[in-house]
């Protein structure tokens, strides 16, 4: 009884694995952005104001 050695990884070859990953890592990023997208940032409720002295001001005639 021999034993052989199987040296081939399979019957998908470079192209196959390189789309397969291709195809995994788009399929990862699109779900991430929409788990991203799902969460519900708080608005910020103080609202910003800042106070501009006269003199920064030039009037054009």
């Amino acid at each position: 009884m021999q034993f052989t050695k199987k040296t081939s990884s399979g019957k998908l070859g470079a192209i196959g694995k390189f789309s397969l990953k291709f195809i995994l890592v788009i399929l990862i990023i699109f779900i991430g952005i929409i788990l991203i997208s799902k969460i519900d940032f708080p608005a910020p409720n103080k609202q910003i104001q800042k106070i501009i002295p006269n003199e920064n001001f030039k009037t054009i005639k």
